[in-house]
This record gives C-alpha cells, structure tokens and sequence, in this order.
C-alpha cells in the first residue's frame, strides 16, 4: 500500500457585504477565472451551485492544464459550500468555503483546500506559493463582491 499525505490549508479575509452575496458569488463557479489564477474555463450553469450540482473546471498550473470534474458535497446557504474532484497528479482535492457573520455588515470568509491522500507532502516553495495565489485570490473576491454589492445599493 503506498503510503499517503493529508494536507489542509485555510485562508480568509473580512468582506463588507452580506453572507449570502459572498456564497453566491464564490460557489458559482462562473465566477472562479475572475479570482483564482488557475482557473481558465468552466462548463456550469451560470448560477450558485448547490448540494449534488455537477461542474467541470479547465486548470492551469505549473504542471500543465488538468481538467477537473467537480460535485457540490455540500452547501448550507448562506454559510458553507464543500466541492469535491480529483486529480492523477494530487488526489481528492476539497475545497471549503465557509461564510460567518461578523461585526455588522461584514463577514469573514474563509477558503479551505484539503488534499486527504496526497501521494508526497507539498514543499515549502509549494506551500508559500498557495499562501500567496490564496492572498491575491482572496483579494479578488472582496474587491469583486463589494463592487457588486454597491452597484445593488
């Protein structure tokens, strides 16, 4: 049996605008070229995604292209949304947002990605990598969902 590497990795920011705008926005994967890096091209109804809801995402990394076939393991609106997909050169891969209400008019929205059974452990360079995509990634969301959220007021 080979042996394998869980990681987990959470990243978050404060938005100023309500949690279902943010849910809404992040799990509509439309949405995902406009703040993730990797993400190049999307087949999904161009809508908030919910639990049992299939989509498949073109990836662009270091690697080279990869296309990831994606199922809604969960969604709580406007609270949590869990995607899951696998990739060859990874494993299962996770990703988790979660949506809390925090002082009034913000939330803090978090992003985790999960990898339980990676074949190798990430390296440091691999992992100041995600840090600074999830930085900017992140960044991009707030800019994005804020500028929506004023354009409704």
């Amino acid at each position: 049996m080979t042996e394998t590497y869980s990681f987990k990795r959470s990243h978050n920011i404060l938005i100023s605008a309500p949690a279902e705008d943010v849910l809404d926005y992040v799990c509509n994967p439309n949405s995902w070229p406009e703040w993730l890096a990797a993400s190049h091209q999307i087949d999904s109804p161009d809508r908030p995604l919910r639990k049992g809801d299939t989509f498949v995402e073109e990836w662009h990394t270091r690697s080279g292209p990869a296309r990831l076939e994606w199922v809604v393991a969960e969604c709580e609106p406007p609270h949590l949304w869990i995607g899951q997909t696998y990739a060859d050169f990874i494993g299962t891969i996770i990703v988790r947002y979660d949506v809390k209400e925090e002082e009034e008019g913000q939330v803090l929205f978090t992003r985790t990605m999960i990898n339980p059974a990676r074949l190798k452990p990430p390296t440091e360079d691999q992992i100041n990598r995600m840090n600074e995509e999830a930085d900017i990634a992140l960044a991009n969301i707030k800019r994005n969902v804020e500028a929506r959220v004023g354009k409704a007021s």
